[in-house]
């Protein structure tokens, strides 16, 4: 069963997907919108992912304040939740995302990627380690 991972910001979603036995997680793109309301391409093209991958579930990360709140950030990925969820018909799985894109950046930085170079990765990054810290919980689960 194939999973596929999304970091969800105000201008960019990092995509993710996992191997068939859901064991590991690829990095797959960035997509890119001009503004944050504009999301019909965005959404578009997470249905395009969904089957050129035939994924069969989605993990979507929730962006928690440090103190475990939820703030603005988080409320718009819960209404991204319900909107996957009706256009596509696949379960989405909100999953806490604290400290994924300051792992990314460290990954970047200890690459010797150039800081002004780390925002064309990050998010694709961060992406992955939300689905693979996903993965990892279920297969410790099981």
């Amino acid at each position: 069963m194939r999973v596929l991972g999304l970091d969800y910001g105000s201008k960019t979603v990092g995509v993710a997907v996992s191997d068939p036995l859901g064991l590991t997680a690829q990095g797959v793109e960035i997509i890119r919108r001009k503004s944050e309301n504009k999301m019909r391409q965005t959404l578009a093209r997470i249905e395009e992912l969904i089957k050129e991958y035939q994924v069969e579930k989605i993990v979507l990360g929730l962006p928690k304040n440090m103190n475990n709140t939820l703030g603005d950030r988080a409320e718009k990925s819960l209404e991204l939740k319900a909107t996957l969820e009706r256009r596509t018909g696949l379960d989405v799985v909100m999953w806490d995302e604290r400290l994924t894109t300051v792992s990314a950046n460290r990954v970047l930085m200890e690459s010797g990627v150039r800081r002004e170079n780390r925002k064309d990765y990050v998010d694709e990054i961060a992406a992955i380690f939300i689905l693979q810290n996903y993965l990892d919980y279920n297969y410790n689960k099981r």
